[in-house]
């Protein structure tokens, strides 16, 4: 006790000490991080270069701005965004290897070659496109000049510098990199002799007959399978175990939490309250805002554009009709029918952007539009104008922004285009800003209606939630190992799914909608665990257990023992067969003895081409054809092992094509296809080389 005193201090230090590291320790092996899974800002690293999570989050963000405006859609489904995150990734590590290789190489791109590039007689593609006449498809010479004397005026670090600068260093970024690809295109040489061996490969017509025994013939229950089998086969084969990523297999159960029939009815019922609601409303506007899940916009729309459960009824319907309620795409629907008219198809016309911003407000923006109108109509040109006061990028074609359907524009814009008349202009306020339109052309009429649509999803409710999630968590309580995880999914006759070779990137497992914290555990899990916890997935709840760890590089025997068990039985079925035709082939003159030997017809083949190595009627047998031709005239081979049996072959004759006189289109030829090849391979190589390191799960 005396010694526990004395000591006490040092004890409680060295024991808080203790519990500290084993907690950091404990955590870092847990999450693998930062110890084995790198530093916590970076998202991976290429060739000893750290990726900044930051920078790299600023670079998804950009690309899903990009792929949204591409896709017309304002968000994105997590298959889609997990698709930009991996376009992300490979953009980014491609850029670090090529950007070193080009330094390496010291390939440069010098302040002429960029002016040639931006003002040259043959400037770059970018560029042609930012300013080539619509008419014509060519550059706008004097469009570029006003640029840029404009942009020596800007401050580099402002808005419009900036934007300059990245499109600056994107076409140098395109230039060196086309350098290089011209630099590896440029080494591809194909001799005389390459040539002239791929004409005869692919021109070079061969007739054969053969006799095969198929390993079909034999019955798997036949044949016994040992260790030694196993191991002969992997040793023979082992490139084939080639793992490039690494992944994992588990097994998981799903208990479905999606709306019930009572779900449904509750939101039935709710919508006839507001059906009956809206049919009185005097703001439809209003009422669609506060009321409806999606709040699509009052506007008018053509016949089509409406869900087609509501098209129809909408344009038999008078005016104050109430349509529905409607069962479609999940929710249930009900549309009134403001107004009937009959409407342009499609509307030229050209506006003045005020942006509040620059101003001082929306009311400065509104007095200045305001005046900008009174100019127009006393003589003023609105091109002018335009060019001098608009705020966006129609202002360099004098606010010019085409022909449009409806649809194109948000609603306030397009009901002032489509319900006004050529010549008319306006000022119209949107959250764009406030624009000065004018309707330059009216194409087409049609009837289209004004429809205001309330809808309701039918939701799971808290009830149909609990009931799912309860029955997971007694799973989960009962199925505490490997073995009690099967023996629960029998009890209980419960559906076991598979996920099979996930990688740490994948976005998608059967069943489920957005995986990725599923996918997560995983990863940091060790092969036998069951899942700590229940799984919340849209509108299900899942229980996994991890079942298989492959990790990167040539697999062991046991990893692919089940998958290589087949290919193993027909070596086997193989060597059984390959006895058996040695012994007709002993002593036999020709194919037809070896045939009759064995039982089997002798099959002949024409016309076979060394480069597509294909016996009609079987398979691709590669070995068979091109055993055939090394052969001499009707002389048989040996014991063949094929993909689909063993094979004697006998060789009848040749068919040579016509000599190739000039070889260079051949070369030529061989060379684009080799180039095309070799663009895609680079990036391939590089990244072998490379040791690069991929910690996205960490954060995505």
């Amino acid at each position: 006790m005396s010694f526990l005193r004395n000591r006490a201090g040092v004890i409680l230090v060295g024991a808080i000490g203790l519990a500290i590291v084993a907690f950091l320790v404990g955590d870092a092996i847990k999450m693998g991080s930062p110890f084995l899974r790198g530093n916590q800002t970076d998202v991976g690293e290429v060739a000893g270069e750290a990726i900044n999570i930051d920078e790299f989050r600023q670079k998804v963000e950009q690309n899903e701005a990009q792929f949204k405006q591409q896709m017309g859609q304002s968000t994105l489904n997590p298959q889609m965004a997990s698709y930009v995150v991996e376009n992300t990734w490979n953009q980014t590590v491609m850029e670090i290897l090529l950007n070193k290789e080009v330094k390496r190489l010291g390939i440069e791109v010098g302040e002429t070659e960029m002016s040639d590039m931006i003002t040259g007689k043959n400037p770059d593609p970018q560029v042609v496109q930012a300013f080539a006449d619509p008419q014509t498809g060519q550059i706008n010479r004097s469009q570029l000049t006003a640029f840029m004397n404009n942009m020596r005026n800007q401050d580099p670090s402002s808005p419009m510098g900036q934007q300059w600068g990245n499109f600056l260093l994107s076409i140098r970024k395109g230039r060196l990199f086309q350098k290089y690809n011209n630099l590896v295109k440029n080494s591809i040489y194909v001799t005389s002799l390459e040539a002239r061996e791929d004409y005869s490969q692919r021109n070079k017509l061969a007739s054969f007959n053969y006799v095969n025994l198929e390993y079909a013939s034999i019955p798997d229950s036949k044949v016994t399978l040992t260790d030694n089998d196993y191991q002969e086969f992997y040793n023979k084969n082992k490139k084939r175990f080639l793992n490039r990523e690494e992944s994992r297999t588990f097994d998981y159960v799903v208990f479905d939490a999606s709306p019930s029939k009572a779900d449904s009815a509750a939101t039935r019922a709710q919508i006839n309250k507001l059906a009956a609601d809206f049919r009185t409303t005097p703001n439809d506007s209003l009422f669609v805002s506060v009321n409806s899940d999606t709040k699509t916009p009052v506007a008018y729309v053509k016949k089509g554009q409406l869900d087609p459960a509501l098209d129809s009824a909408v344009f038999k319907a008078a005016v104050g009709t109430i349509i529905g309620p409607v069962f479609s795409n999940g929710a249930f629907k009900v549309a009134k029918v403001v107004d009937v008219r009959m409407s342009p198809d499609s509307v030229k016309a050209s506006h003045i952007l005020i942006n509040p911003a620059t101003v001082g407000g929306i009311d400065k923006a509104k007095a200045k539009a305001d005046s900008i109108l009174g100019v127009i109509k006393k003589g003023g040109s609105f091109a002018e104008l335009a060019g001098k006061f608009g705020s966006d990028a129609s202002k360099d074609k004098g606010g010019d922004l085409g022909t449009f359907g409806r649809g194109a524009m948000i609603p306030a814009f397009e009901e002032a285009v489509f319900n006004g008349k050529p010549g008319d202009i306006k000022v119209v306020a949107t959250q764009f800003g406030v624009h000065v339109v004018r309707i330059d052309k009216q194409v087409g009429s049609s009837r289209v209606a004004k429809v205001a649509v309330v809808d309701k999803t039918v939701a799971s409710s808290s009830q149909t939630q609990q009931t799912a999630y309860s029955k997971a968590s007694s799973f989960l309580s009962a199925a505490t190992n490997s073995k009690s995880f099967d023996e629960e999914i029998q009890k209980h006759k419960l559906r076991k799914l598979v996920a099979e070779n996930i990688s740490p990137s994948q976005s998608a497992v059967a069943g489920l909608e957005n995986p990725r914290e599923l996918v997560r555990w995983a990863f940091e899990a060790k092969e036998g665990d069951v899942s700590e916890k229940v799984f919340e997935i849209e509108n299900t709840y899942v229980v996994a257990r991890l079942n298989d760890i492959r990790e990167k590089g040539i697999l062991p025997l046991e990893k692919v023992k089940k998958e290589i068990e087949p290919l193993v039985r027909n070596h086997v079925k193989a060597r059984m067969l390959s006895e058996k035709m040695e012994k007709a082939l002993a002593g036999a003159s020709s194919i037809n003895q070896v045939a009759s030997k064995v039982g089997r017809p002798v099959q002949p083949v024409q016309n076979v081409v060394f480069a597509n190595p294909i016996i009609p009627g079987v398979a691709q047998e590669n070995k068979v054809v091109g055993t055939v031709f090394g052969l001499q005239l009707r002389k048989m081979s040996k014991v063949i092992e094929g993909e689909q049996g063993v094979y004697v072959v006998q060789l009848n004759g040749f068919t040579n094509p016509a000599p190739l006189t000039n070889t260079f289109s051949q070369k030529q030829q061989m060379s684009q296809m080799i180039g095309q090849r070799a663009q895609g391979q680079i990036m391939e190589v590089l990244r072998e080389k490379a040791d690069v390191k991929d910690y996205r799960l960490k954060f995505f």
